[in-house]
């Protein structure tokens, strides 16, 4: 199963094992069974603190295991192969139940030990999913830490029954005590602010009490990251408030184009920048969504959760997001057959009919990866042709699976309401309309600012881009941006550090001239 590569590593790793612990495997004779022999019995050879045996693993499914301290039952589970971007969910699994501490906030980790249970998760992800492990982890370090919590993390790909049954369309999908919790990238702070009750409040109201910052970043995509790091290395009070740190990074598969850096994968950049801010002491608050800014000698940053931080500057650098198609029936069916991460999601529907929606270089990746995986492929362009890299469109031409239409204007989703049967598109030709059979919809067609909440503050383009100036300057004196969120061209990863590193440099002479900023 493991090349000797991943043996090494995985020794290397198991050295820091704390304590015996036990992999318990439910089997069978399929080949399924046969391969997670494999995989155990090499990880149980790895280490002489582990040792496999054949019983309980803490769930029905086969095939599928748990991991136990030595005389405990199992409380974190797989059902399936964590391979792919979940061996790494295996490997801290490991460690983690053997008592090695979570590198994750002290605060956090003392709060997941006083959840009242019973709490039995059950998340289904797939190997090539980037957001999954996030989710998987967290709920791993739930219960590894907290007898009243278990977690069964399963391969949607292995058990397609039992998605068919919960018509899962998307993951990682998240189901407590048997009934859907959520879907999508989460981490454990925003797990326990859903099951804590009064840890929003607790947040909100301590994030109130701040002491307003000299430097205060929105976003912690590449910009955001690259701002907090020059504003800190200044020596000045530096903070980052974000949803989630790495923003569309951690949505990127691979990548190849970051000097100096011939291939990584987003979310292993995304932890690269969050390091490397959080190595400066940067007052990183995460899971929080920011609703206004109220300009002054003081900018106010208004929260959703109902706190304010203040700031004597600020750096906008809140990136985009995917754009919708905005058709009927498209939010209707939003994760249930209409989806936005060909990586994530296209596992799911293996041996089915699927369309994807544009004809740039995302779009004709997603169809050219899908084609492996579902029966059929249709790509729909609004153009009369493919906007997409040659090189793309010729990989893409030569798959016999894939059918491509443009001048094609999709007018609906549609649907049985639960999950979509198929998609109405225009003939921009012939005005025909022609109803397409499929079952997922890959929405590939661009981003949007997320600039929404500043409307009204300040300057944005006719297009939603924060219009900024050489130094990264809007026309807020003490407002900065840089990103994907203003009118730089050319939206990539390391033309948004550039701008980012910009912006906090334009924003720290900004102080000066001001006035000595507060160490």
């Amino acid at each position: 199963m493991l090349d000797e590569t991943l043996k090494a590593q995985l020794g290397a790793y198991l050295a820091h094992l704390k304590g015996p612990i036990e992999l318990v495997a439910r089997l069978d004779d399929g080949d399924a069974s046969r391969e997670m022999r494999a995989l155990l019995e090499q990880i149980a050879e790895a280490s002489s603190l582990i040792t496999l045996s054949l019983g309980d693993s803490g769930t029905p499914r086969v095939p599928s295991f748990g991991i136990a301290k030595a005389g405990e039952k199992p409380r974190v589970q797989f059902a399936g192969l964590p391979l792919g971007h979940e061996f790494t969910s295996l490997v801290l699994a490991l460690l983690h139940v053997s008592g090695h501490p979570p590198k994750v906030d002290a605060a956090e980790l003392e709060q997941a030990t006083k959840l009242a249970g019973p709490l039995a998760f059950e998340t289904f992800f797939s190997v090539s999913c980037q957001n999954c492990p996030d989710v998987v982890q967290a709920l791993n370090i739930l219960a590894s830490r907290n007898a009243n919590v278990t977690h069964v993390a399963i391969d949607g790909a292995l058990f397609q029954d039992e998605v068919e049954e919960k018509q899962i369309m998307a993951v990682p999908t998240i189901y407590l005590n048997g009934e859907k919790f959520g879907q999508g990238r989460m981490e454990l702070g925003e797990f326990l602010l859903k099951l804590d009750e009064g840890a929003a409040a607790r947040t909100a109201e301590s994030l109130s009490q701040k002491e307003p910052f000299d430097m205060l970043i929105v976003g912690g995509g590449p910009a955001g990251a690259a701002a907090a790091v020059y504003a800190a290395r200044k020596g000045i009070r530096t903070g980052i408030v974000t949803e989630r740190f790495g923003g569309q990074v951690l949505d990127t598969l691979a990548i190849e184009n970051f000097i100096s850096v011939e291939h990584t994968e987003g979310p292993a950049l995304a932890q690269a920048f969050e390091n490397h801010v959080t190595s400066y002491g940067v007052d990183v608050m995460k899971n929080q969504r920011v609703r206004k800014l109220v300009l002054g000698d003081l900018v106010q940053v208004e929260l959703e959760s109902g706190a304010t931080l203040r700031a004597r500057s600020i750096v906008l650098a809140t990136g985009a997001r995917w754009r919708d198609m905005n058709v009927p029936g498209e939010a209707e069916y939003r994760t249930r057959g209409v989806t936005y991460c060909p990586h994530c999601d296209g596992p799911l529907f293996k041996g089915k009919n699927v369309a994807v929606i544009g004809g740039g270089n995302s779009g004709v990746e997603a169809a050219i990866d899908l084609a492996g995986v579902v029966r059929h492929v249709t790509l729909l362009e609004f153009a009369s042709t493919l906007k997409a890299d040659d090189v793309l469109q010729k990989k893409l031409r030569s798959l016999e699976n894939v059918r491509i239409i443009t001048e094609a204007r999709t007018t609906e989703v549609i649907g049985d309401d639960q999950k979509v049967h198929g998609l109405v598109y225009e003939d921009r030709a012939s005005g025909e309309k022609h109803t397409l059979e499929v079952e997922g919809v890959f929405v590939q067609i661009g981003l949007l600012p997320s600039t929404d909440f500043l409307k009204g503050t300040i300057e944005l383009s006719a297009f939603g881009e924060i219009i900024v100036d050489a130094k990264g300057q809007t026309s807020h004196p003490r407002v900065f941006a840089a990103g994907d969120a203003t009118t730089t061209p050319f939206k990539q990863i390391i033309i948004a550090t550039g701008e980012g590193a910009k912006a906090a440099l334009g924003a720290f002479e900004m102080l000066m001239r001001d006035g000595a900023p507060h160490a």
